[in-house]
């Protein structure tokens, strides 16, 4: 089996060389995780979101443990994307990684704008990930609860000239009905999830950490709720791609998500414990599937069909011969 085709997947219309990416917000906008691998290797580097405009973001502290998962405030700091173009994405693109740009905004319009400014990005920059679930942003509304608006801007950002994925928010009854409106307004795969909101109270004081606000909740504890969701949305619109990302820290923990339904993974909170873990995680993934003779990309949606091929040699599960 040719190793490069085996490992890799197709996302719409775009074929990724590797199956494992970073999650937008967890590993910076440019090379932060270049000294630990080799950011070529994987499918994509996701940057953290970013807007028409330079934005300061939260006031600290903005990160707090909450148990086995963890809270965060950041508030999407960001230089803004004509910043990240001449700044950061040179250094990226010097790096052999393939990009993924995530934009936010406040109103249908400042979507537009941020991808509007992306149109001018070199071949590198190969998809616009459309954050429409930005819970940390104090008295806004989300967009990804909200179908109509979801459709709206996805319509908005497709004046950036190449793919766009939607990223949405596991903190509604709707996710079905926004992912079949932004397939219907052009988005060409759906990121599931994004955090889900909490809260923590510090011991001492009684109060909310890190703010009032309460932060979005990221890592192990999500994974449950990421896999059904990705279940659910490929059952519901099999045809729409799915990038399935939320506690994944193990290579069974992304192979649970592409069995579900999605075609290709992100790994977020993992890298604060571990910056090598998205390189760790893919190379566990694509020797489980080797050693049984499976590409990578034939695991998508087997949950919904025959499940894994039977005598199959060892455990089936990655996590446990090869993943964690």
């Amino acid at each position: 089996m040719d190793s490069s085709t085996s490992a890799a997947v197709r996302v719409g219309s775009l074929t990724l060389n590797a199956p494992v990416m970073t999650a937008s917000g967890t590993a910076g906008h440019g090379v932060e995780l270049a000294p630990y691998l080799d950011l070529g290797e994987l499918g994509a580097v996701v940057v953290k979101s970013l807007a028409a405009f330079e934005w300061q973001g939260n006031p600290g502290p903005r990160l707090h443990a909450a148990g086995a998962g963890m809270l965060n405030s950041v508030g999407l700091q960001g230089p803004g994307v004509e910043h990240w173009l001449a700044h950061d994405l040179p250094a990226l693109i010097d790096a052999g990684a393939t990009v993924v740009a995530s934009i936010w905004g406040r109103s249908v319009d400042e979507y537009r704008r941020a991808a509007q400014l992306l149109a001018v990005a070199p071949a590198q920059v190969v998809a616009v990930e459309v954050n429409l679930s930005c819970p940390n942003l104090h008295g806004q509304e989300v967009f990804a609860h909200d179908p109509s608006l979801s459709a709206a801007v996805i319509t908005a950002a497709a004046v950036c000239g190449r793919p766009c994925w939607a990223k949405l928010s596991p903190n509604t009854d709707k996710v079905i009905e926004v992912a079949s409106a932004v397939a219907a307004a052009g988005a060409e795969a759906v990121t599931l999830v994004n955090t889900l909101r909490g809260m923590v109270l510090d011991r001492h004081s009684g109060l909310p950490v890190p703010s009032a606000a309460g932060g979005g909740y990221s890592g192990q504890p999500l994974h449950a709720v990421a896999v059904r969701t990705v279940f659910d949305v490929h059952a519901a619109l099999p045809h729409l791609p799915i990038v399935g990302v939320g506690g994944v820290n193990n290579a069974w923990d992304a192979a649970e998500l592409m069995l579900a339904g999605a075609s290709a993974v992100q790994v977020g909170t993992a890298s604060f414990v571990n910056p090598r873990a998205a390189g760790d995680i893919q190379r566990s993934l694509l020797a489980w599937c080797a050693n049984r003779g499976l590409t990578v990309a034939e695991l998508t949606g087997l949950a919904h069909r025959s499940g894994l091929p039977a005598g199959l040699p060892g455990d089936c599960r990655p996590g446990v011969d090869g993943g964690r």
